[in-house]
């Protein structure tokens, strides 16, 4: 003789809801996704400002100052900066000046915290193979630049890390004013 099986067993009840709720899921993960909305562009309207951006004369001994145009669209203190480090990766206008990158080197990204600027160096940078003397200019016109529109001081940093040295220039402490006042 059988033992009559009952329809609506504790099993029964949670394997049919199992099997719905497993429905669900997948009319769910078909479902096509809504379409975004594309983002309004708002189109900013760029500032003129002027900086003195600093290069070498051709001996490779003192910095020579160029006060440039730039173009930005937010006033703040780290825009300015990172324009004016565009501009001097750039070069110089004035014949009489040395620009300190070969052109096309890419210019390096700069942050600020406070009162204290970061300069990332790219990579390339290391492979510039300047003496002594072009290794500094490098780090002092770059400062002189920086120190120009605010701040205290500069910690370079090559490809986001924190490195010793580029070349034969110590990086372990910030640049200041002073450090490139001899130039």
């Amino acid at each position: 003789m059988s033992v009559p099986r009952k329809l609506f067993s504790p099993f029964n009840v949670v394997a049919a809801g199992l099997l719905a709720v497993s429905v669900l899921a997948l009319q769910a993960v078909q479902r096509t996704p809504p379409t975004p909305e594309p983002p309004k562009l708002e189109l900013t309207e760029r500032q003129t400002l002027k900086v003195k951006v600093y290069f070498t004369d051709p001996q490779v001994q003192t910095l020579k100052a160029e006060t440039r145009t730039v173009q930005v669209s937010r006033t703040n203190t780290r825009s300015v900066a990172q324009a004016a480090v565009d501009v001097w990766a750039r070069g110089p206008y004035d014949k009489s000046f040395l620009g300190v990158v070969p052109t096309g080197t890419p210019s390096p990204k700069v942050y600020l915290r406070g009162q204290h600027y970061y300069v990332d160096l790219p990579d390339a940078y290391t492979k510039l193979r300047y003496g002594a003397s072009g290794e500094r200019m490098l780090l002092c016109t770059l400062t002189r630049t920086l120190l120009e529109q605010k701040g205290q001081d500069v910690t370079f940093l090559v490809a986001g890390q924190g490195v010793e040295a580029l070349g034969r220039m110590d990086l372990t402490q910030p640049f200041t004013a002073g450090d490139c006042a001899d130039q």
